[in-house]
C-alpha cells in the first residue's frame, strides 16, 4: 500500500503542514487541527455520547466524498463509533458550533481504503454540532 500510494501519503503530509501554519488553525493533542466556524455555548460532549451532527467531508483535492447536508438532515452517532479525529473534535465541541477539522492519515483510515477514500488521505470535515441526545 506504502509502494502505490507514497506519492499521495505525502501530498496528504504536505496539505496538513501547510494547515498547521494558517491563520486562525488550533490544534488538538491528537494532531487533528480546526478552526471555529461558529462558536456554540452548549454542553460538550462525552466520547459514550450519542450527538446529532451535519457535516460535509472532502478530500484535499476538495472533492466532496459525504455530506449530511447533501442528504438534507443531521445524523445521529456515538461519538467513539467514528473515527478518531472526528471523536477528538467533537469532545471539545459545544453544542452549536460549526468547525472546519482538518484530520490527518493516522487519525482517520491510515492505511485502509474507505469507499472513495484512498489509503492515506487526510480529511476535512465541515462539522455542526447539532446537539446532544439524553
Amino acid at each position: 500500500t506504502e509502494k502505490k500510494y507514497g506519492e499521495y501519503k505525502k501530498e496528504c503530509e504536505d496539505f496538513m503542514a501547510k494547515i498547521a501554519k494558517k491563520s486562525g488553525i488550533q490544534k488538538l493533542d491528537n494532531g487533528v487541527y480546526y478552526e471555529v466556524l461558529t462558536e456554540g455555548t452548549g454542553e460538550i460532549p462525552a466520547d459514550s455520547s450519542r450527538v446529532k451532527v451535519n457535516y460535509e467531508g472532502k478530500l484535499i483535492n476538495d472533492s466532496i466524498f459525504d455530506s449530511s447536508y447533501q442528504r438534507g438532515e443531521p445524523t445521529t452517532f456515538r461519538c467513539n463509533q467514528v473515527i478518531p479525529g472526528w471523536t477528538a473534535a467533537l469532545t471539545h465541541m459545544p453544542v452549536g458550533s460549526t468547525w472546519m477539522v482538518y484530520i490527518p492519515q493516522e487519525q482517520a483510515y491510515a492505511d485502509r481504503e474507505a469507499g472513495k477514500i484512498k489509503p492515506f488521505s487526510s480529511l476535512i470535515f465541515k462539522i455542526e454540532l447539532v446537539g446532544i441526545e439524553k
